[in-house]
Order: structure tokens, then sequence, then C-alpha cells
């Protein structure tokens, strides 16, 4: 049985690791160029035994301007996992497919199409309504997206409801935290 860092190692050797971290012993993420990502999958599932897709993520990193997609692998017989990540262009959102390697490939697509806009061609139904029927303007996902501007717009307001903006009552949380942390110390 492979070990999860001779994995690591093949796939650096045939494919070429950008980064590498370890969260922890039973986990690690690997950074591939977006070419890389599907042979990289295959090669985990086929020839080291990654063969459990848990899940695909996506992140919005709106200051560089990219989106990184993770696929989180798993293998039951050495009880690690690695995630494979990429970044892809957050204004020209387009990822190979890798619909033909697991079944619910083809959702997890469609839900980042819905809630990213990053597009998978020729993934089954990609183009269909996932959660969102009916949703128009920018996804929901994208940092970008207003959802207090979204919410005053789309609900009616009730008598007596307070409405926060975000960024401020998450700064006021922040300020009360660390004044409760500083007076637990004494100071």
């Amino acid at each position: 049985m492979k070990t999860k860092y001779e994995a690591i190692s093949n796939i650096d050797s045939i494919f070429g690791i950008v980064e590498q971290n370890e969260q922890r012993a039973d986990i690690s993420f690997i950074t591939v160029e977006k070419d890389n990502v599907i042979p990289a999958l295959l090669h985990l599932r086929d020839v080291e035994d990654y063969s459990h897709l848990v899940m695909i993520t996506a992140v919005d990193f709106i200051e560089k301007g990219k989106f990184q997609i993770t696929y989180l692998l798993h293998n039951y017989q050495n009880k690690t996992d690695i995630g494979v990540r990429t970044f892809i262009d957050r204004e020209n959102p387009i990822m190979q497919s890798g619909h033909k390697l697991w079944k619910q490939v083809a959702t997890y697509q469609r839900e980042l199409h819905e809630m990213f806009g990053i597009n998978f061609p020729g993934s089954p139904r990609v183009n269909e309504n996932f959660a969102l029927e009916g949703w128009e303007g920018i996804p929901p996902m994208r940092r970008g997206f207003d959802t207090l501007q979204y919410s005053m717009k789309t609900y009616h307001n009730r008598t007596g409801r307070k409405s926060y903006d975000p960024k401020t009552y998450m700064k006021q949380q922040l300020n009360q935290d660390i004044y409760k942390e500083n007076s637990d110390k004494g100071e």
C-alpha cells in the first residue's frame, strides 16, 4: 500500500506541483496547473487508490482576480485525503469538466456554475438551474455580490426589525471579542 507522501511525490514527478501543504497527518493539499487537474485526478483515482471524491469547492479570491477550485479525494486503504487545487481566471472562469471521472462531479459543477459563474464546457446539464430558479444577476457566492443590497431590494421591511451593515457589524463584534479577551486578562 502506497502512502500519501508517495502519491504526492508521484503527482509531482508526473504533473508538477506548484504548492503543497499538509494540514494534518491524514490530509494534504497540492496545487497544480489548471491543465493538469483532470489528469492528476485520474492518476490519483486509478493508480494511487484515491477512489472517493469527497467534494469539489471554490473560493473567490477577488483581490487576485482568481477562483481557487479544490477537489478533495479520499483513499480508503490508508485513510488519507488529498486535496487537488488549481486557480482559474475570475474574468473568464472556465475549467475542464471532470464529469467522466465520477458521476457526482456533474452535480458539483452545476452548483459551482450557478453560485460562482464558473463554466465547465461539456458537463451535462451545467446550464440548468440547480437551486436558484429564475436567478438573475451576479452569482451569489462571488465576493462582489452585495447581500445587504439584495436583501433590501428583495424583502420588505418588517416593523421592529433591525438591519446592520455587515462590515460595521462584524467590526463591532470583533472589537467586543478583543475587549472581552483583554478584560479577561485584566488589561
